[in-house]
């Protein structure tokens, strides 16, 4: 009973906090810009390479070890 109480009082709270707030009605819409290019091949690149070069040392030390 407690636990149901305390819930409704949480809630009610979270209710008067958000319409206490006064509307300042934002900024102005603006037009959207076109959107930026991302550059993918310098971080990719390497990290595919990365995982080229942690592929063959595992196949290298699998081979070792039979």
């Amino acid at each position: 009973m407690r636990l149901l109480v305390l819930f409704c009082f949480l809630m009610s709270l979270g209710t008067l906090v958000v319409h206490a707030q006064p509307s300042s009605g934002g900024p102005a819409p603006q037009t959207p810009q076109a959107p930026t290019d991302v550059p993918l091949d310098g971080g990719a690149s390497l990290l595919l390479a990365g995982g080229v070069a942690y592929g063959l040392r595992r196949l290298r030390q699998r081979r070792v070890h039979k």
